[in-house]
């Protein structure tokens, strides 16, 4: 896993330039913090940070491929592609030679040899951009789920590159310049498709491959997901569901570095590291080692709420036992994660304000930073809520019914809402509830539908089709972020494609036929998995309820009320946050109190450090 960044102009001599490129390169130093390797040529500049995982020894990048003394491609490239072997040895029976056991010379040859179409034969996580020398032309490919971040930015004479906006914004021409259009995708968590916070910046979509030459920028998907008809019957379809997912996870347990699994006690990562720990014991690897997370005294003092019914250690205590893994608890204390210095280290990870998820940012960093000292690869049980129906909103009438996106409507909306101690002549001039509806009827005109499907099962499949095309990209984004920030790959098995193809055209009736969320996942696994873990309601990934958090907030709102040079200060509605500050608190504060103080600390910070210039 790495960081790449690059810069094509076909109208300077970029081999003059190297300065620029490196400095665009080491902000991805954190990426890859291993090793770093630049590429210039006359109209191209490709840079590259390296987390070494395959082939420590060959793999390094920016990779080469020679004909007749001159180099006639150049790749450089971040993630995994898992079947990289069964490629390499077509390859070889092509005619291809290798001189490393890496993914990424697998990825180089597959391009000389098959092109473009090549992406169409990798199965991964992946990001990388490919500088085709014989043509001139830049390749800029993501994988299919959008695992892995790239975002680019045309220039009169060419682009830029890079696996984070950082990358792209050292480069000179990139203005670090935010419209009403950037803050609107900040202020609601739908992830609209190729759009960034930044004017003028785009994101590679999942599944799509954007090529840049003289004759200008082209996009082609080259995947998305299609309504299918689904042929098997329920008993075959929880076998497939159980095949796919041992081949998956057994392939996604390659790495020639320390690998663990990020363990919660719900079904999904407990299904993932049940799996991982039957196909390491198959191949005489030993025991997995599992990581958890909770909050110093909740144990003790945990109280239930909304989304969250139980706590999370006992759960993880059984499945740890019964799968036999290393275990290991990482303890946080609550106080710690509004830390000034951790909030800073979050936000130039994010390159956003970190205002939905709250604690969940720095308690991610902190988490990922312990595993880091003890291993490099983990594999975690994201994106299955999207993909088999684990939400609560999932199995509610009234949000199915809402004219808007599930998870933001109702009471599961307040969660997410941070809009609370904004500006009214702000929100009015912006008009989100426009920006929200015209959202929702792109999502709704992008799903693909058969004609054979009932009213209910048509609903379904358009829910199903926005969480894992809008809301399942925030997620992934934010623990890409996260873990990359301190050096951890996180592979996420669930967005496999063959996987999230045939579970998206099961029937609805399926994924809940014993009247649960994700009955689909539990009956696959239910002979790898204790009682308890079967028997568990969704509860999501934990927040701290110690009391000491949200002063901390409260202490960190008055600083930015009290400062007359705050940037957020003119986009606060500062009679409203006043009155906040006046109430009593206690464990916790309501979602859209917490959600507001959140988001106006967020804003604040990241005008600070990105010292961007808001045009709305």
């Amino acid at each position: 896993m790495c960081g790449i960044a690059g810069w094509v102009s076909f109208e300077r001599d970029l081999r003059e330039q190297r300065a620029i490129a490196e400095a665009m390169t080491e902000t991805m130093a954190l990426r890859g913090p291993d090793a770093g390797g630049l590429w210039l040529d006359q109209h191209v500049a490709l840079g590259h940070r390296r987390l070494s995982i395959i082939d420590l020894e060959g793999g390094s990048q920016p990779m080469a491929a020679e004909r007749d003394g001159r180099s006639v491609a150049c790749l450089v490239y971040t993630g995994e592609v898992y079947n990289f072997r069964e490629l390499r040895a077509e390859l070889q029976g092509l005619g291809h030679a290798f001189r490393t056991r890496s993914d990424t010379e697998v990825v180089l040859h597959a391009y000389l040899q098959w092109g473009e179409t090549m992406v169409d034969r990798l199965n991964g996580m992946y990001a990388f951009a490919m500088w085709d020398a014989r043509e001139e032309r830049l390749l800029l490919v993501r994988d299919r789920m959008g695992v892995k971040p790239l975002y680019y930015y045309p220039l009169p004479d060419g682009a830029l590159f890079g696996s984070e906006p950082k990358a792209i914004l050292a480069h000179p021409q990139a203005k670090r310049r935010v419209t009403a259009d950037g803050l609107r995708e900040m202020l609601d968590l739908v992830k609209t498709p190729e759009a960034a916070v930044f004017a003028g910046m785009h994101e590679v979509r999942p599944g799509q491959a954007v090529s840049v030459d003289r004759r200008g920028l082209r996009k082609r998907r080259y995947w998305q997901l299609e309504a299918r008809e689904h042929a098997d019957d329920l008993p075959a379809t929880i076998r497939r569901v159980r095949e796919l997912l041992d081949d998956i996870v057994e392939r996604q347990i390659v790495a020639d570095v320390p690998l663990c699994s990020l363990l919660s006690g719900g079904l999904d990562s407990s299904a993932i590291t049940a799996l991982a720990a039957i196909s390491m014991r198959r191949q005489g690897k030993g025991a997995v080692r599992s990581f958890s997370v909770d909050f110093v005294k909740h144990g003790t003092d945990f109280a239930a709420d909304f989304l969250r019914g139980s706590p999370d250690a006992p759960f993880v205590r059984d499945l740890a036992a019964h799968a036999g893994t290393e275990h290991r608890e990482i303890l946080l204390q609550s106080r710690e994660l509004a830390d000034p210095a951790l909030r800073a280290a979050v936000l130039g990870a994010q390159d956003l304000p970190p205002a939905y998820w709250g604690d969940m940012l720095p308690s991610l960093y902190k988490l990922f930073e312990a595993i880091r000292a003890q291993s490099t690869v983990a594999l975690s049980g994201e994106s299955a809520d999207e993909l088999f129906g684990g939400y609560r909103w999932f199995h509610d009438d009234s949000a199915i019914a809402a004219d808007t996106f599930p998870w933001l409507a109702g009471t599961s909306g307040s969660f997410f809402d941070g809009r609370s101690l904004l500006a009214p002549e702000l929100l009015n001039r912006l008009d989100m509830a426009g920006f929200r509806r015209d959202s929702y009827a792109q999502a709704l005109a992008e799903t693909p539908r058969l004609a054979s499907d009932t009213p209910k099962e048509r609903r379904m499949r358009e829910i199903s089709h926005m969480h894992l095309t809008r809301l399942v990209q925030a997620l992934l984004d934010r623990k890409d972020r996260m873990s990359m920030a301190v050096g951890l790959e996180v592979r996420v098995p669930f967005c496999d494609h063959r996987l999230v193809e045939y579970v998206f055209n099961a029937p609805w009736s399926m994924k809940h036929f014993d009247g649960r969320e994700k009955s689909l996942l539990r009956a696959a696994c239910r002979d790898a998995l204790p009682e308890s873990i079967l028997q568990r309601v969704k509860s999501p990934y934990p927040a701290t309820q110690d009391p000491a958090y949200e002063k901390a907030l409260r202490e960190g709102l008055i600083r930015v009320l009290d400062d007359a040079r705050s940037p957020a200060l003119p986009l606060l509605d500062k009679t409203a946050a006043w009155k906040l500050l006046d109430r009593p608190f206690g464990k916790t504060s309501a979602p859209p109190e917490r959600a507001g103080l959140e988001m106006a600390l967020g804003l604040d910070e990241w005008l600070r450090h990105h010292q961007a210039a808001l045009d709305l």
